[in-house]
């Protein structure tokens, strides 16, 4: 990460040796016997800073159910308790600050606001408000985000999130799982304008940190490894059953959506659990294992050997690709499918919606297929992603319709 104001020894982020990731000092000149300086007993650490001109180690953080400080320095610390005394119950981020570190400008964060900026006065005390990073969204009854956890079917406990409508009901709702891609990251809590959006129209959004997850140790993530399809889905169906249970979600009505990893998460839930979901939304993901490492971009060829570790090899894991590839088991499916597509993603190549679309058709499977020739991975374009949201809707709308009369942001 840096070195130590001593200038001799490494500050690092280190799981060598240990599963969840530390922060250490490290003597270069004797590296196998890393000091630790901080560690958490259930997750990783997640980043640190230091201060711009002092050198010194600042703050670390973690992230459970939210993201968590830990202020090493002792201005910092002083800081930071000014600000949760003046702002609380708000995520704190210190954006920027002047040499002296007496004016600082601060960032707040939270489920339900996108932030807003501060100029803090050390000295004094004094915090002045600047500017709401979307003023508009006040006028809205914004859903907050609580965090979930339950029992996997093999008894390991799985975390995630869960937000609701606002207001209405929260009993027998639609729901949308919302899986997240990587599948090498993780979910955490804050805002999302997507989650925002579907819970202005009356659903629940499940968000499920899997196995594979990044962020509760290398057991964990590793645990994911040539399990697409398999133990990592099963994470998210239970996920599903656990909701279901709790009476939360309507059985007839769970849609599963997700990109990149997340769009396979969709393809596979549809066609490996087929009576699971009402539907599905698969936003640039990969349908054929087999094609997807082919294709993998040439900036990726150092890593290939990792992928090979992480989905599977094409040819001492055939097999195992075959068998976890949706394409190659797509007469399995019921549910309605809606698939969004880049032209130029040279990730997911257009080749792994393609055919998943085509054998779909062939067998008179209802399949809604937006290709856009001028996006990659992830539409980027405003007019590609109003387009993909206001057909996104329209969709769950047509399959999973929410009884919701809300003012929609």
């Amino acid at each position: 990460m840096f070195f130590d104001k001593d200038n001799r020894h490494i500050i690092a982020l280190s799981n060598l040796q240990r599963d969840k990731t530390a922060l250490v000092r490290i003597d270069p000149e004797n590296p196998d016997q890393p000091e630790v300086i901080f560690e958490h007993e259930r997750v990783d650490v997640w980043w640190a800073e230091r201060t711009p001109i002092r050198q010194n180690l600042a703050a670390v953080y973690y992230v459970t159910d939210k993201k968590y400080s830990v202020y090493l320095d002792s201005i910092w610390a002083a800081v930071a308790t000014d600000l949760e005394r003046l702002l609380p119950g708000e995520e704190l981020y210190f954006n920027a600050m002047d040499d002296a570190e007496e004016h600082f400008i601060i960032r707040t964060y939270s489920d339900v606001s996108p932030g807003d900026f501060y100029s803090y006065t050390r000295s004094t005390g004094k915090l002045d408000f600047l500017v709401n990073m979307n003023p508009e969204l006040k006028a809205y009854d914004l859903a907050p985000m609580e965090a979930i956890s339950y029992t996997a079917r093999d008894g390991t406990p799985i975390q995630g999130y869960l937000t609701l409508p606002a207001t209405g009901p929260v009993k027998n709702l639609p729901v949308v799982v919302m899986v997240h891609g990587g599948p090498l990251s993780r979910d955490l809590w804050g805002y999302k304008p997507d989650i925002q959006m579907l819970a202005s129209r009356g659903y629940g959004v499940l968000q499920i940190n899997y196995r594979g997850s990044w962020g509760y140790g290398k057991g964990f993530a590793q645990a994911g490894f040539k399990q697409w399809g398999q133990l990592m889905q099963d994470d998210i169906s239970d996920g599903v059953d656990w909701l279901v249970n709790k009476g939360i979600a309507n059985p007839k009505k769970i849609a599963i959506y997700g990109a990149s990893y997340g769009g396979y998460a969709a393809l596979a839930g549809l066609t490996f659990t087929p009576d699971l979901y009402a539907c599905g939304i698969s936003y640039v993901g990969p349908s054929n294992l087999f094609t997807l490492l082919e294709n993998l971009p040439a900036y990726w060829e150092p890593e290939k050997e990792m992928m090979y570790e992480m989905i599977g090899h094409p040819v001492e894991d055939s097999a195992l690709l075959h068998a976890i590839s949706p394409a190659f088991h797509a007469n399995q499916i019921k549910a309605p499918l809606f698939i969004a597509q880049g032209a130029n993603d040279v990730r997911v190549t257009e080749i792994e919606s393609e055919q998943m679309v085509q054998a779909l058709r062939n067998r008179g499977v209802d399949v809604v297929y937006m290709l856009k020739e001028n996006e990659g991975h992830g539409f980027r374009l405003e007019e590609n992603r109003l387009e993909f949201y206001k057909a996104f809707c329209g969709f769950l709308e047509d399959n999973i319709p929410a009884a919701s009369s809300r003012k929609k942001p």
